[in-house]
């Protein structure tokens, strides 16, 4: 729906705009690194087989042909049609999903998090979002008024708000010690 409402028609910029979304910008980040995520050590030859992973999932979200150039080409070559193929399955099922409502991931994320509330630190989280915010509030509020579907929502005008109330607390309220 993005890219037609951006006048892009051609599938293969739609399909490579969609693997670099999420599946190339986390993912393989996640699996390059999981000491972002987990307490642990990395040793070069960790690092070396999550890089031939991390490289497989690269080429099967990739619309070219593969060469025969790297460890994981040569490794899983057999592998990377069917892989390129559960790719295509996935965003077209994904496609294929009904829309989400704002209130429906809301209600979600709710769940979700107090499912989990036990296990984060939520003041913490907290905290570290505020320090994000709080250091490009000009242009995230900036960005939001550039933006239509934000304009529709009245984003930029809740983020003010939402900046001048926790402006307005007390540095011990916010901060922890």
């Amino acid at each position: 729906d993005q890219a037609l409402k951006h006048g892009i028609k051609d599938p293969e910029v739609v399909h490579i705009w969609k693997s670099n979304a999420l599946p190339l910008r986390f993912w393989v980040n996640l699996i390059k690194n999981p000491n972002f995520v987990f307490d642990i050590y990395k040793s070069n030859i960790i690092d070396s087989c999550l890089s031939v992973v991390a490289q497989t999932l690269m080429e099967s979200c990739s619309k070219s042909e593969h060469r025969l150039e790297t460890t994981s080409k040569l490794l899983y070559t057999k592998d990377i049609p069917a892989y390129k193929d559960m790719v295509e399955k996935y965003y077209s099922h994904i496609k294929q999903m009904p829309k989400v409502s704002h209130g429906q991931l809301n209600v979600m994320l709710a769940k979700k998090f107090q499912l989990h509330n036990s296990v984060l630190k939520t003041d913490l989280i907290f905290f570290e979002l505020y320090k994000y915010a709080f250091k490009y509030n000009d242009q995230i509020i900036e960005d939001l008024d550039k933006n239509s579907l934000s304009q529709k929502e009245g984003l930029a005008e809740k983020a003010r708000e939402c900046f001048g109330a926790l402006a307005n607390l007390p540095q011990s309220t916010i901060f922890p010690n």
